[in-house]
């Protein structure tokens, strides 16, 4: 046999056996058999390297490193899912979807479970694996290809028959036990461990270095496809069978429900078999199984109507309380945290815990030297349950807020009617770290390389104090801290340029007013449509803006005329610093004019979402019927203002024919 009929042997041999181990959970051959043919297909290829195609199993070794990551788009985004957390909800998301189309009967559901690891999509050509990236932000995502070539489980080549092009959505995780065993090996050689399984597996798949990805244990499960007409199937639970066939890993424990009370013995039944699970997940996702009805109930801003991911209570674990510390935020709030006896809880060694307030303690009943039990939120952030009381002795110490600040040791105040204790020292060196961590996170400019890390060791080196002085930084003082080179200071100085130009609502969210988050942001920004304006402005302008009370109008006012954060804009406009709010093209101003009110219940809206939505499109938004109202939008058990807006002759909007306006806004600025 020649070189060439070998290697198209061997290639098809290798592609099979990982469809036998990966797929179908049925090897045939030992690992040192597997790795044998593997063996014979590198020699062959190094000695007819013109014989080598895109879809070899040799392509999983990885290449070169990258120098950075570049960004590419999803031709369909890859939406996220809203969460419910109780029964009742779930039967609210099954009778939302009855009334928004008008059926008795849902058709069955597709319930699959949700894994804890990162999403991605793979894109085939011709059946070949082309392009993979990251979800991102569901609009575009990191080019990843290198690194999920390495992934033995995703297929590199699709078994026959399959449509041009397809784009594979699913997860890459780890295995409980892989994860296990790959941190006793780092151990051994006295390298870092991996914090829990999914951590392990996005940092993976984020080296620059494919090498490093390949030696690491990731799996993957598809969960769906971007489109999935070009496959010719007609449900969601029969695509997962028809992706498993060409090749595609998808999880075992995917189930066919017909009804609400299957998903609920489903959702039992993964409850329970939980911790049994080869892999973490933290809920189960439950999709109307028939695409046409997909089809017709669609998507909100974020999430698809036609599904919803319904968590899993979070694991608990019981450890002892052994101290409280206290914590200067950005805003003067002191918060305590807890110091705990570390304890593993879902997968994360959890050694502290927010305590948020003093009157979070008083209600707890929490005290030092309790024994306690601990979750983590949302399967994220570490919080005491209760204390185990039946387990005290009578040596457990009462918790105590300070009387000064820890950081400055200013007196501290707490507001009547406010649950959170606050340091009012504007110099306050606590306050001033935070302020300048916040403002290049994400929550602020996002600006790339000013973590929270890096603005410590600025901060401690001097040359940070206040926001002013990030846009004062030079390369060459940056490049000669510790862990920094030119390059890197290069490229964050570059980060820090793009920032002089930010959108009024981000700088706003970024400079710290207190209550100012990104909605009331948004809103000023929408209202005043300058900073200029916005500083000129006084508490009577503030609160006529429709979301924006008096409390918040009072810090906006407070916050403008403070002398020294008056001279931090100041500072800020000398250098170059020069927020502006975005314009809008006219293609997206269809409900420019509109003064719209909503009243009632919207069956595929939030009424928050719903506002976005209008003020996007150039309206404006109105708490109650006025001379002003141009609309009113009116959904399920609409009340008086539906009525009152009858009487005075406004433009009724069902929930319909508004999502249709907006959508003829967003079809034009596509055309």
């Amino acid at each position: 046999m020649d070189a060439s009929s070998r290697l198209a042997e061997l290639r098809a041999l290798i592609h099979q056996h990982n469809y036998r181990y990966h797929v179908l959970d049925d090897p045939r051959i030992s690992d040192q058999q597997y790795d044998g043919l593997f063996q014979e297909l590198l020699a062959l290829e190094e000695a007819h390297p013109e014989l080598i195609t895109a879809d070899s199993p040799s392509r999983r070794v990885g290449g070169a490193p990258l120098a950075g990551f570049t960004q590419v788009e999803h031709r369909i985004a890859m939406l996220s899912l809203d969460n419910c957390f109780t029964e009742s909800e779930l039967t609210d998301f099954h009778e939302r979807l009855q009334r928004y189309l008008n059926e008795p009967v849902i058709s069955g559901y597709s319930v699959e479970p949700k894994l804890d690891g990162l999403a991605v999509e793979l894109v085939y050509v011709h059946g070949v694996f082309s392009l993979g990236a990251t979800r991102g932000d569901g609009r575009s995502g990191e080019d990843i290809t290198g690194q999920l070539k390495t992934v033995r489980a995703i297929p590199l080549r699709l078994i026959e028959p399959f449509p041009e092009r397809l784009e594979v959505r699913g997860e890459v995780y780890m295995r409980r036990d892989d994860f296990a065993r790959f941190n006793e090996k780092q151990l051994a050689e006295g390298k870092p461990l991996l914090a829990n399984p999914r951590n392990g597996a996005a940092g993976s798949l984020r080296q620059l270095d494919p090498a490093v990805t390949a030696s690491r244990p990731l799996r993957f499960f598809a969960y769906g496809v971007a489109d999935p007409a070009i496959t010719g199937c007609t449900h969601q639970y029969g695509l997962l069978r028809w992706l498993s066939e060409r090749g595609v890993p998808v999880s075992p424990e995917v189930a066919f429900c017909p009804d609400p009370e299957a998903v609920l013995r489903r959702y039992a039944e993964l409850r329970d078999k939980r911790d049994l699970l080869p892999y973490e997940i933290d809920g189960l996702v439950i999709k109307v199984n028939d695409f046409s009805l997909q089809q017709r109930l669609g998507v909100k801003t974020r999430a698809p109507r036609w599904a919803i991911a319904y968590k899993l209570a979070p694991p608990q674990a019981s450890t002892t309380l052994n101290d409280v510390i206290f914590q200067v935020g950005r805003t003067g709030a002191v918060t305590p945290v807890a110091v705990l006896e570390p304890v593993p809880v879902g997968g994360v060694i959890v050694g502290r815990a927010t305590l948020h307030n003093e009157d979070e303690i008083s209600k707890k009943d929490l005290r030092i030297g309790d024994t306690v039990l601990v979750q983590r939120a949302g399967d994220v952030i570490p919080e005491i349950v209760r204390p185990v009381t039946e387990n005290r002795t009578g040596t457990e110490l009462p918790i105590t807020m300070p009387q000064r600040c820890p950081a400055c040791d200013h007196d501290l105040h707490r507001e009547p009617g406010e649950a959170a204790t606050r340091c009012r020292n504007p110099l306050c060196p606590a306050q001033r770290l935070r302020a300048l961590i916040h403002f290049g996170s994400k929550a602020g400019l996002d600006i790339e390389g000013l973590g929270k890390k890096s603005v410590e060791q600025l901060y401690e080196s001097g040359l940070l104090r206040t926001i002013p002085d990030i846009y004062r930084l030079t390369s060459s003082e940056v490049a000669a801290l510790p862990g920094w080179g030119e390059r890197s200071a290069a490229l964050l100085l570059s980060a820090i340029e793009k920032a002089r130009q930010p959108p009024l609502d981000r700088f706003l969210s970024a400079i710290g007013i207190r209550y100012v988050g990104e909605t009331t942001a948004t809103l000023l920004m929408n209202h005043f449509g300058s900073l200029a304006a916005l500083r000129a402005a006084g508490t009577e302008d503030f609160i006529a803006i429709d979301g924006i009370g008096e409390r918040t109008a009072d810090q906006l006012t407070n916050f403008f005329q403070e002398p020294e954060l008056i001279d931090m804009l100041e500072q800020l406009d000398t250098l170059g610093v020069r927020p502006a709010a975005p314009s809008l093209s006219p293609s997206h101003q269809t409900l420019s004019g509109m003064v719209v009110v909503f009243t009632g219940s919207l069956a595929g809206l939030s009424r928050d979402e719903a506002k976005k939505l209008a003020k996007e499109h150039g309206a404006k938004i109105s708490s109650s019927i006025s001379r002003q109202v141009t609309h009113v939008v009116a959904g399920e058990k609409a009340g008086g203002k539906l009525a009152q807006a009858e009487q005075s002759g406004k433009t009724i909007l069902s929930e319909e024919e508004f999502l249709a306006l907006v959508s003829t806004s967003s079809d034009s600025s596509t055309k």
